[in-house]
């Protein structure tokens, strides 16, 4: 893909996720790698509602910023999962609503958030990591990532909301909106007895669709 189209898709796909409020205000950040190996992300304070194709900020292969607005202060998260997963394409963060209200149960399972109620959360996300609690920027968050050593393609940052890499940008789109999906699932469903799939039934998908499941 030319990147003149790629900074088009990554735009219409920010702007979809905003017209259905996935994500809200100047909420989300995104990032998809360029043919030559860099990157574009949506700049500092921008809404997915409104991203402008020319003004993405661009990364070089080495990292540096050599063209576009200010880039996300999210950078780190970015780049840490670009670091840790050769198969990484592209990243996407939201503050999707249900998901960040799962991550603040005290039922929720850190190292698996997302319960088995259907097989697409399985297939597009592997388990899911609940991350704690950062401020918005700090370094850190990107450290907690570098921590799991390229073992997840999903985390979910308490109190804040899901990050998402996928081999490319509409493959992360499309694995963040079933994380939000399951999640709004999972809320609906809190106190009922609902028939989730068993550990065989898990079992059969993972391998079927050669799962990453880091046990």
């Amino acid at each position: 893909m030319s990147e003149s189209a790629l900074r088009e898709q990554i735009c219409d796909l920010a702007r979809s996720l905003f017209d259905r409020g996935l994500t809200h205000g100047s909420t989300g950040n995104i990032s998809a790698r360029t043919e030559d190996g860099g990157l574009l992300v949506s700049p500092t304070g921008t809404s997915f509602g409104r991203l402008d194709p020319a003004r993405l900020s661009r990364f070089d292969v080495s990292g540096r910023l050599i063209g576009g607005d200010p880039p996300t202060k999210e950078m780190p998260l970015h780049a840490a999962f670009y670091d840790t997963r050769s198969t990484a394409g592209a990243v996407v963060h939201l503050h999707g609503t249900h998901s960040v209200a799962l991550s603040m149960l005290p039922e929720t399972d850190p190292d698996n958030v997302l319960p088995p109620l259907t097989p697409y959360a399985i297939m597009q996300l592997g388990r899911v990591k609940l991350l704690p609690f950062f401020v918005p920027g700090d370094p850190a968050m990107g450290d907690a990532v570098r921590g799991l050593a390229g073992k997840r393609s999903a985390v979910l940052l308490a109190n804040h909301g899901p990050v998402v890499a996928g081999r490319d940008v509409v493959a992360a789109c499309n694995a963040i909106e079933e994380l939000e999906a399951t999640a709004k699932l999972a809320l609906l469903l809190r106190g009922t007895s609902p028939r989730m799939l068993t550990a065989a039934q898990q079992r059969a998908v993972i391998t079927r669709f050669d799962v990453e499941w880091d046990e």
